[in-house]
């Protein structure tokens, strides 16, 4: 069970909200609030794993909002107003829904919720000491190989991957999804930082604030993926 917020200053689009969330049976609401304040006392008394959340709302905006937090639950916005988007995704937010939302789309956007509530709660698969050295990824109708020690990062674009490779100046590029390249390669040697990004953890010069450093290559850590980043290179002791 999903438990959620629903945060709007709108009375008809938090009640339609309220619907929508009830019609779905893996969300809970926790609390409808009409500002960030609201949410910010019931976030206090309670853990919250998603928000609904207007950007436009008196005294402090939506984005404003996320960014205050310390910890970040997974975010859907919901707003009137498209110009916010690209300021959305770099808040590393899941969805963007513009109103008038149809239920169609609403429940698309509480699915992936689903999906990625599960990636973070699900318990990390052992990794798999015998994996492969080596694979082999379609590149213009070609089977490149790719040793997989000399992979420093992979970089996801759209339904393009980049694979970067230690003493290469140009990347490997291949139609490949990342979640099916992630599954090719041993969790204890790769960890996935961020939706656009899968890092060697070998490769890792070092950490700063949300960010990794290989080399000259400067990649962010979402808040989502922080966890398993940090497990992996600082096991908890049994």
């Amino acid at each position: 069970m999903i438990r959620c917020l629903a945060i709007d200053d709108e009375i008809l689009s938090l009640d339609l909200l309220e619907d929508n969330i009830k019609k779905v049976p893996f969300l809970h609401l926790a609390g409808r609030c009409s500002n960030a304040y609201q949410a910010m006392e019931i976030m206090r008394k309670q853990p919250i794993d998603l928000l609904f959340l207007d950007i436009q709302m008196p005294g402090l905006k939506g984005t404003e909002f996320i960014q205050s937090l310390s910890y970040k639950p997974l975010v859907i916005f919901i707003t009137a107003f498209r110009k916010y988007a690209l300021e959305g995704f770099e808040l590393d937010v899941l969805d963007y829904l513009v109103k008038p939302v149809i239920f169609e789309r609403f429940l698309k956007a509480a699915n992936k919720a689903a999906d990625y509530h599960h990636l973070k709660t699900s318990i990390p698969a052992a990794p798999i000491e015998n994996s492969l050295d080596y694979l082999f990824v379609n590149v213009e109708y070609n089977l490149v190989k790719i040793m997989v020690n000399e992979i420093t990062y992979i970089e996801g674009l759209k339904d393009y991957i980049k694979i970067h490779l230690a003493g290469s100046p140009t990347p490997v590029v291949t139609k490949l999804p990342m979640k099916t390249l992630s599954d090719r390669l041993s969790s204890a040697r790769f960890v996935r930082i961020h939706k656009s990004f899968i890092v060697a953890v070998d490769k890792i010069n070092f950490i700063r604030k949300n960010r990794i450093y290989i080399g000259e290559q400067v990649i962010p850590v979402s808040d989502f993926y922080k966890d398993t980043l940090f497990n992996i290179i600082n096991p908890p002791k049994l």
